[in-house]
Protein backbone atom coordinates (compact mmCIF):
# COMPACT_ATOMS: atom_id res chain seq x y z
CA UNK A 1 0.00 0.00 0.00
CA UNK A 2 0.99 3.63 -0.79
CA UNK A 3 2.36 6.11 2.14
CA UNK A 4 2.84 8.62 0.14
CA UNK A 5 0.76 9.85 -3.33
CA UNK A 6 1.66 12.46 -5.61
CA UNK A 7 -1.09 14.27 -6.64
CA UNK A 8 0.93 17.04 -9.33
CA UNK A 9 0.84 16.33 -13.14
CA UNK A 10 3.96 15.53 -15.01
CA UNK A 11 6.33 18.54 -15.37
CA UNK A 12 5.92 20.18 -11.93
CA UNK A 13 8.85 18.42 -10.00
CA UNK A 14 8.29 14.87 -10.02
CA UNK A 15 11.16 13.52 -10.94
CA UNK A 16 12.90 15.95 -8.59
CA UNK A 17 10.04 14.78 -5.83
CA UNK A 18 10.60 10.99 -6.46
CA UNK A 19 14.30 11.74 -5.96
CA UNK A 20 13.66 13.98 -2.66
CA UNK A 21 11.38 10.85 -1.37
CA UNK A 22 14.03 8.05 -2.39
CA UNK A 23 16.69 10.24 -0.20
CA UNK A 24 14.39 10.79 2.65
CA UNK A 25 13.76 6.62 2.63
CA UNK A 26 10.23 6.66 0.85
CA UNK A 27 11.18 4.35 -1.75
CA UNK A 28 10.56 2.87 -3.77
CA UNK A 29 8.99 5.77 -5.71
CA UNK A 30 7.35 5.09 -9.18
CA UNK A 31 7.21 7.24 -11.83
CA UNK A 32 6.77 7.53 -15.42
CA UNK A 33 10.46 6.42 -15.85
CA UNK A 34 9.73 3.00 -14.09
CA UNK A 35 7.41 2.00 -17.14
CA UNK A 36 10.85 2.13 -19.47
CA UNK A 37 12.18 -0.29 -16.91
CA UNK A 38 9.22 -2.82 -16.77
CA UNK A 39 7.51 -2.42 -19.80
CA UNK A 40 5.11 -4.85 -19.03
CA UNK A 41 3.50 -2.52 -16.14
CA UNK A 42 2.10 -0.67 -20.02
CA UNK A 43 -0.36 -3.33 -20.29
CA UNK A 44 -1.78 -2.60 -16.91
CA UNK A 45 -1.55 0.91 -17.50
CA UNK A 46 -2.92 1.03 -20.67
CA UNK A 47 -5.77 -1.31 -19.75
CA UNK A 48 -6.41 0.89 -16.15
CA UNK A 49 -7.25 3.57 -18.38
CA UNK A 50 -8.99 2.35 -20.97
CA UNK A 51 -11.78 1.59 -17.87
CA UNK A 52 -10.32 -2.06 -16.76
CA UNK A 53 -11.06 -1.83 -12.90
CA UNK A 54 -8.32 -1.93 -10.31
CA UNK A 55 -5.60 -2.96 -13.23
CA UNK A 56 -3.70 -0.03 -11.77
CA UNK A 57 -2.90 -1.83 -8.71
CA UNK A 58 -0.51 -4.43 -10.43
CA UNK A 59 2.20 -1.91 -11.02
CA UNK A 60 2.46 -0.32 -7.95
CA UNK A 61 2.70 -3.20 -5.75
CA UNK A 62 5.71 -3.00 -3.49
CA UNK A 63 5.98 0.86 -4.00
CA UNK A 64 5.93 2.99 -1.66
CA UNK A 65 5.57 6.15 -3.05
CA UNK A 66 4.26 7.35 -6.40
CA UNK A 67 4.83 10.70 -8.41
CA UNK A 68 3.79 11.61 -12.01
CA UNK A 69 2.20 9.82 -14.47
CA UNK A 70 0.66 7.18 -14.71
CA UNK A 71 -0.11 7.40 -11.76
CA UNK A 72 -1.24 10.62 -11.16
CA UNK A 73 -4.02 10.01 -13.85
CA UNK A 74 -5.85 7.98 -10.98
CA UNK A 75 -4.93 9.83 -8.20
CA UNK A 76 -8.72 9.78 -7.23
CA UNK A 77 -8.61 5.83 -6.78
CA UNK A 78 -5.24 6.08 -5.24
CA UNK A 79 -6.45 8.28 -2.48
CA UNK A 80 -9.29 6.56 -1.65
CA UNK A 81 -7.46 2.75 -1.96
CA UNK A 82 -4.65 4.53 0.49
CA UNK A 83 -6.52 6.47 3.29
CA UNK A 84 -3.59 6.76 5.51
CA UNK A 85 -1.26 7.60 2.47
CA UNK A 86 0.03 11.43 2.78
CA UNK A 87 -0.89 13.49 -0.48
CA UNK A 88 1.76 15.55 -2.01
CA UNK A 89 0.22 18.20 -4.74
CA UNK A 90 3.24 19.30 -6.68
CA UNK A 91 2.51 23.02 -8.68
CA UNK A 92 3.99 25.78 -10.36
CA UNK A 93 3.50 28.98 -12.35
CA UNK A 94 0.33 27.75 -14.66
CA UNK A 95 1.88 29.41 -18.08
CA UNK A 96 5.37 28.15 -17.35
CA UNK A 97 4.50 24.25 -16.57
CA UNK A 98 2.08 24.44 -20.43
CA UNK A 99 5.61 25.65 -21.73
CA UNK A 100 7.39 22.79 -20.39
CA UNK A 101 4.52 19.87 -20.43
CA UNK A 102 4.00 21.04 -24.31
CA UNK A 103 7.85 20.79 -25.20
CA UNK A 104 8.17 17.28 -23.46
CA UNK A 105 5.34 15.60 -23.36
CA UNK A 106 3.16 16.71 -25.83
CA UNK A 107 6.18 16.96 -28.12
CA UNK A 108 7.01 13.28 -27.48
CA UNK A 109 3.37 12.52 -28.21
CA UNK A 110 3.35 14.18 -31.58
CA UNK A 111 6.60 12.18 -32.66
CA UNK A 112 8.84 15.20 -31.74
CA UNK A 113 11.91 13.84 -30.93
CA UNK A 114 13.96 11.42 -33.65
CA UNK A 115 15.65 9.36 -31.35
CA UNK A 116 12.72 8.67 -28.79
CA UNK A 117 10.82 7.69 -32.00
CA UNK A 118 13.47 5.13 -32.81
CA UNK A 119 13.76 4.01 -29.88
CA UNK A 120 9.95 3.25 -30.09
CA UNK A 121 9.74 1.01 -32.77
CA UNK A 122 11.79 -1.84 -30.66
CA UNK A 123 10.26 -0.94 -27.64
CA UNK A 124 8.24 -4.29 -26.46
CA UNK A 125 5.15 -1.79 -24.85
CA UNK A 126 5.16 0.53 -27.66
CA UNK A 127 1.33 0.10 -28.16
CA UNK A 128 0.66 0.00 -24.81
CA UNK A 129 2.50 3.20 -24.35
CA UNK A 130 0.78 4.76 -26.74
CA UNK A 131 -2.87 3.45 -25.59
CA UNK A 132 -2.19 5.07 -22.28
CA UNK A 133 -0.74 8.07 -23.53
CA UNK A 134 -3.76 8.44 -25.28
CA UNK A 135 -6.42 7.48 -22.66
CA UNK A 136 -4.30 8.22 -19.72
CA UNK A 137 -2.83 11.24 -20.57
CA UNK A 138 -4.79 13.03 -23.11
CA UNK A 139 -8.22 11.85 -22.12
CA UNK A 140 -7.95 11.41 -18.25
CA UNK A 141 -5.82 14.36 -17.12
CA UNK A 142 -6.97 16.99 -20.30
CA UNK A 143 -10.33 15.83 -21.34
CA UNK A 144 -8.78 14.22 -24.60
CA UNK A 145 -7.65 17.15 -26.05
CA UNK A 146 -4.11 18.89 -25.88
CA UNK A 147 -4.45 21.06 -28.96
CA UNK A 148 -5.40 24.42 -27.94
CA UNK A 149 -2.98 26.35 -24.45
CA UNK A 150 -6.51 27.76 -22.78
CA UNK A 151 -8.16 24.55 -21.88
CA UNK A 152 -4.87 22.84 -21.20
CA UNK A 153 -4.10 25.47 -18.54
CA UNK A 154 -8.09 25.56 -17.62
CA UNK A 155 -6.98 21.24 -16.91
CA UNK A 156 -4.40 21.51 -15.06
CA UNK A 157 -5.88 24.44 -13.10
CA UNK A 158 -8.52 22.54 -12.13
CA UNK A 159 -6.80 19.62 -11.33
CA UNK A 160 -4.97 21.40 -8.80
CA UNK A 161 -8.97 22.56 -7.17
CA UNK A 162 -10.02 18.69 -7.24
CA UNK A 163 -7.08 17.58 -5.70
CA UNK A 164 -7.45 20.52 -2.82
CA UNK A 165 -11.42 20.27 -2.36
CA UNK A 166 -11.11 16.33 -2.10
CA UNK A 167 -8.27 16.32 -0.20
CA UNK A 168 -8.05 16.41 3.58
CA UNK A 169 -6.20 19.42 4.85
CA UNK A 170 -4.22 17.69 6.89
CA UNK A 171 -3.21 15.34 4.45
CA UNK A 172 -1.84 17.42 2.20
CA UNK A 173 1.12 19.11 0.94
CA UNK A 174 0.57 21.99 -1.29
CA UNK A 175 4.06 22.06 -2.45
CA UNK A 176 6.50 23.93 -5.15
CA UNK A 177 9.70 21.97 -5.49
CA UNK A 178 11.62 25.34 -5.02
CA UNK A 179 10.37 25.31 -1.50
CA UNK A 180 13.14 22.45 -0.60
CA UNK A 181 13.35 20.25 2.16
CA UNK A 182 12.10 21.99 5.09
CA UNK A 183 8.20 21.73 4.10
CA UNK A 184 8.43 18.51 2.75
CA UNK A 185 10.36 16.86 5.81
CA UNK A 186 8.25 18.39 8.15
CA UNK A 187 4.84 17.35 6.41
CA UNK A 188 6.72 13.51 6.92
CA UNK A 189 7.82 14.09 10.09
CA UNK A 190 11.58 13.21 9.30
CA UNK A 191 14.76 15.35 10.04
CA UNK A 192 16.14 17.42 6.72
CA UNK A 193 19.10 16.36 5.31
CA UNK A 194 22.54 17.53 5.43
CA UNK A 195 22.73 17.59 1.93
CA UNK A 196 21.29 19.62 -1.15
CA UNK A 197 17.74 19.49 -2.52
CA UNK A 198 17.90 17.50 -5.35
CA UNK A 199 16.63 20.13 -8.24
CA UNK A 200 16.35 18.61 -11.56
CA UNK A 201 16.43 20.41 -14.53
CA UNK A 202 14.50 17.32 -16.66
CA UNK A 203 13.68 19.41 -19.38
CA UNK A 204 17.54 19.51 -20.50
CA UNK A 205 17.24 15.21 -20.77
CA UNK A 206 13.97 14.78 -21.32
CA UNK A 207 14.25 13.52 -24.96
CA UNK A 208 17.34 11.82 -23.97
CA UNK A 209 15.85 9.57 -21.12
CA UNK A 210 13.08 8.77 -23.38
CA UNK A 211 12.25 4.93 -23.31
CA UNK A 212 15.54 4.24 -21.74
CA UNK A 213 15.97 2.47 -18.45
CA UNK A 214 16.18 4.54 -14.98
CA UNK A 215 20.11 4.09 -14.17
Amino acid sequence: MLRIIGAGLGRTGTMTLKTALCRLGFGPCYHFTEVFAHPRHLHDWAAAAEGTPDAWRRPLKGYVASTDWPGVAFWRELVEASPEAKVILTTRDAARWYESVNRTVFAAMAGKFPEAVERHKTFEAADQLTAFGRAGVVGRSFQGSIDDRDHVIACYERHNAEVREKVAPGRLLDYTVSQGWEPLCGFLGVPVPDEPFPHLNEQETFAATLLEPPR
